[in-house]
Formats: structure tokens, sequence, C-alpha cells
């Protein structure tokens, strides 16, 4: 039986998961059992996201980590994208990310100076997938920087307006006693802005 754990990664707030989660349905669709989904929103220039990690270790030998594209998995600089590459693939799973061509079962097959061409390549391939992501990643900063001076420049700045909606929607559901992974989770946010706007509550009464 073929067991995929599929990863679903948004950068922030405002994004939404649902177009991530037809995944969900193609992959179950390839003959998949999906033994689990891990939803967050969180910036994949970060390498301790929550759930990212439990995935990782809740992984099995043999298991395929399915995701929407190689940057939902890393936008990190290239040797810290590689050694989280490496600590999935110690587990024994490999990963299934449209895009990145897999060499993994032509290699097993292969011996020789074939099998050693075969990893070679596949290797090159996925660094060079992780180190555009990594390009993506600096370029769309690049130019949302320059967008921030040029905007500054005339005039036109005022900075990203807050989501009053979602302030008072987290305030009153920490005031209701709930933590705040489950006020996260209700608020449809991520545990860093519950744990910002919290903190200016309790230092602004």
């Amino acid at each position: 039986m073929k067991v995929a754990r599929i990863y679903l990664r948004v950068s922030t707030d405002e994004q939404d998961l649902t177009r991530q989660a037809e995944i969900e349905h193609s992959t179950r669709a390839a003959d998949y059992y999906v033994a689990g989904v891990y939803r967050e929103k969180a910036s994949g220039a970060r390498a301790d996201r929550p759930e990212l990690l439990r995935m990782i270790a809740d992984l099995q030998p043999g298991e395929v980590v399915v995701a929407e594209k190689i940057d939902r998995i890393s936008r990190l600089p290239l040797a810290e994208a590689e050694q989280l590459v490496g600590s999935i693939r110690a587990k024994g799973a490999r990963l299934a990310v449209p895009g990145l061509v897999d060499l993994s079962d032509l290699a097993a097959d292969a011996d020789g100076v074939a099998k050693i061409v075969l990893e070679s390549v596949q290797e090159l391939l996925l660094k060079l997938a992780l180190q555009m992501a990594r390009d993506d990643y600096e370029t769309r900063r690049e130019r949302q920087r320059q967008g921030v001076q040029l905007a500054k420049a005339a005039g036109k700045y005022t900075g990203r307006k807050p989501d009053a909606t979602t302030h008072q929607r987290i305030v009153a559901l920490r005031q209701a006693g709930h933590t705040i992974q489950k006020t996260a989770k209700l608020a449809g946010c991520s545990e860093s802005q519950v744990k910002r706007i919290w903190a200016m509550y309790q230092g602004n009464p």
C-alpha cells in the first residue's frame, strides 16, 4: 500500500489553504492512503514550522511527502533547505512534488555507473529546485522593499492596515479562556498573530 502525508502551507493569514486542499483529492485518486494532512500558515523561509516538524516526526519508512510545489516545503537558504530535505529522507521517506523529477525508482533498479549517474542527477535537480525557490523568495522580498520605498517617496505609504475584526475575535476568544493554539484555529490566523494581538491588548486594556 502506498502511503502519503500531505503538507499544505501558505505564507500569510490573508491567504487560504482551500486551493491546496485539492492535492488531497488528487493524492487519493492516485491510489495513495493519506496518513495525515498537515496545514499551517507560516513562511517557508522558517525551519521551525510546527506542522512541518510534526509531519517529519510522524513519517515512516517508505512514505511519500506530497506538497503543491517545492517552495511549500522550503524557501530556506540552500544549505538549510538541503538539511530539511535530509531530515525527511532520514526517516526513509521521499518527496513527491509537481515539477520535481523523481528518479528514485529508476536509481533503485539500476546498478554500477548508471545508478551513480541517476542519483547524481536527482541531487542536482533537487538542489536546483530548492535554490530557485529561495531565489524567488528573495526576489519577492526585494520587490516589496522597493515598492515600499517608492510609496514612501510619493507619500502614499501608510503601512498595513490592522484587521479590526480578527483582532476583536482574538481578544474575545482569549478572554473566553481558549488557548493560543485553539484561538488561532478558531480565528483563522497564526499563533504568532494571536500572541502579538493578545500582548497588545494586555498592555493597553
